[in-house]
Parts: C-alpha cells; structure tokens; sequence
C-alpha cells in the first residue's frame, strides 16, 4: 500500500495537472499531453501491455493498447492514457526514463500490480481523472447509494471501480470495496471510518453467504443491492453479528471477478 503521505503528494499534484490543463468539465488526457508535447498513439499490440509511456531522442510517447482496451473514449482506455501521464508527472518516474535508468514503462492498469510504481501510476490516474475538490462539490449533502457512484462515473467518464475507489481515498463515505476472483478476494479498499477490517476468511475465499459468494457458488447476479450481515462478510464479535450492511456487485464473467461495493445505511 502506498503512505498516507505519498497518497496526499499524488493527490494534491494530480489536482493541480487537472487545474492547470482542464480546469472545466471532463478532463481530457490527450488535451494535456498535447499542451505538454507529448506524443500519443493507439494501436493493436495484442495483450503486451495496456498502456506504455517511452522516452526516446528527446521525446515522450504514450501508447495505447486497442486489442486491450477498446476504443480511445472508453474509461479504461481514458484511465490507461492518464496512468501513462501518471508516469511523466511524477519526477521519480520521468526522471528514470530521461536518464535511461529504467525501461519504457509497459503497464497494466488493474489497482492490483505489486509494483509500487505502477501503483502510484494507477492513484494519480484516479486522482486526476476526478479531481477531489470537483468531486466532493457533486457530492456535497448526498447520502451514498451505489446510484451516485454510478452518476459520478458516468459524468466524469471514468469506471466504476476508479470511482468507488477515489470515493474511498478522499473519504467521502464510509465505505470498503472488496475484488474477488475465482472465489479469493484479490484485494480490498476501504475508508478509515469503515467499522470492519478483517474479512471473515481474509484472502482465502468470499464468504458463502455473501452476494459475490452467492455468484461463485451458484452462478446467481444481483441486479439489485443486496441487504448483507456483519457477520457474512467480516469477523465479528456477538453483538455485532446481525449489523446490516448493504453490498451492490460488478461482475465479470469474462474475468471470474466481482467488485463489491460494501456500506451501512
């Protein structure tokens, strides 16, 4: 996990990037790259990389993988471009490309790279795509609904796991978002003021009576939120057992995986 304070520095320059180049609505990463001179391009390069920022005579180029990531308006791809610039603006990173210390960087931007640079990368994309003080102005004096994070993603054109993610990482809502895949949870997020912590079998398997645990079982979506218990997904002392929780999934067949999006009324 990255720190609190390196958190706090790719926040606070990724807000000032999306000021200076789109100060009004949507920001555009080809608008900033451009306004920076760096060249872009997409194309087909089969499943090499996602995304990839090069340094080369002088000159930085982004590419974007369309075998991966569909076309140039999509979220991901919008996300991969903004990753790659993720990569130009953080000193450590250009740097490292300028002197030739480090290779062209070959990304995949899924928030799960054990590398710390990708996932530096992966937070200044989420930061920069939507820029904290925008999004709490939309949010202001909105109770949480799964609904709203859809809103938001629709608006700011990003996915919905970056938005539930940037939600949690500027603490908007008491919340936790869990990935699972092939029945293990992959990774999980949540804010500070969420009450649980420990999931009920940690990493190795989504809770049965869950409803992400209810899809790797049985094959069954919700369509809908879904009411849930403390005691279903966390560990949890007696008392505490039949707390509700609401819990709304994002499945992907294709990838065996569901986000799950966890909060309390």
């Amino acid at each position: 996990m990255l720190s609190k304070g390196k958190k706090k520095h790719l926040s606070e320059l990724a807000e000032f990037v999306a000021n200076e180049y789109c100060p009004e609505g949507v920001v555009q990463p080809e608008s900033i790259a451009k306004s920076k001179g760096i060249q872009y391009s997409y194309g087909e390069y089969a499943d090499d990389f996602d995304g990839m920022l090069e340094h080369s005579n002088g000159q930085f180029h982004i590419f974007i993988n369309t075998d991966r990531l569909e076309h140039a308006y999509k979220p991901r791809a919008r996300f991969t471009f903004a990753h790659e610039l993720g990569h130009y603006f953080i000193d450590e990173h250009r740097n490292a490309l300028q002197s030739g210390q480090a290779p062209a960087h070959s990304s995949f931007t899924n928030f799960a790279s054990e590398n710390v640079v990708e996932r530096e990368a992966d937070f200044f994309a989420a930061c920069l795509l939507l820029p904290e003080e925008r999004l709490r102005k939309d949010c202001f004096r909105r109770k949480f609904s799964f609904r709203l994070a859809d809103e938001m993603a629709h608006k700011y054109q990003t996915s919905i796991t970056a938005t539930l993610l940037r939600f949690i990482t500027i603490d908007l809502y008491p919340l936790m978002v869990v990935c699972s895949q092939d029945n293990k949870v992959k990774w999980q997020w949540n804010t500070q003021d969420f009450p649980y912590y420990n999931l009920k079998y940690k990493k190795e398997k989504v809770p049965e009576d869950t409803a992400a645990g209810e899809y790797f079982a049985e094959g069954i979506k919700y369509s809908e939120t879904e009411i849930v218990f403390a005691a279903d997904w966390f560990q949890v002392r007696d008392k505490q057992f039949d707390r509700q929780f609401y819990e709304h999934c994002v499945y992907s067949d294709a990838r065996k995986t569901v986000i799950s999006v966890l909060w309390e009324d």
